[in-house]
This record gives structure tokens, sequence and C-alpha cells, in this order.
């Protein structure tokens, strides 16, 4: 989040993806920080899934990676709550 945060400072967007089990998390780093910073959130957990799961969870998220980095609304990715930039 303070890699964002820092790359926000200097005019540059981040997205920070976490998994959903991490969003009262992102967001009390995001108001500590005073910085509403996009994220996206996919289903939890991703520890031990298969490279052909990681590319789905991927897959799913990317429509809402693109509209925070964008600044568009897009649905959330199955399974996650949407984030703030999402």
């Amino acid at each position: 989040m303070h890699d964002i945060a820092d790359l926000e400072a200097r005019g540059l967007v981040g997205v920070f993806l976490a998994s959903a089990e991490f969003a009262d998390a992102a967001q009390a780093q995001s108001r500590a920080l005073g910085l509403a910073v996009p994220y996206v959130l996919v289903p939890h957990p991703i520890q031990d899934r298969t490279d052909a799961e990681m590319v789905e969870l991927a897959d799913d998220a990317y429509a809402a990676v693109l509209a925070a980095v964008t600044g568009r609304s897009a649905p959330a990715p199955r399974g996650g709550p949407p984030g703030p930039g999402a």
C-alpha cells in the first residue's frame, strides 16, 4: 500500500490487489495513509492454488483492475467484493 501511495505521489497510477480476506486491512491502510488507494480483491485463499487457478483469478479480476487504473467502474471479480477503485 505504501508503494502505491508513493506511485500516486509521483503522478503514476497504482492498484493494490489482495485476497478478500484483507479487505478490512486495505481500508484501514488507505485511511491511515490519507489516500483513497484503488484496490481489487480476489477470492481467498490464494496460497496453494494451481497455476491454472491463478490464471483464472487473474482473468476474472482483469476488468476490475483495468477499471481501477482508468477510474471507471466495473463489476467485482467473482468471489471478491470490489475495492474503492472498482
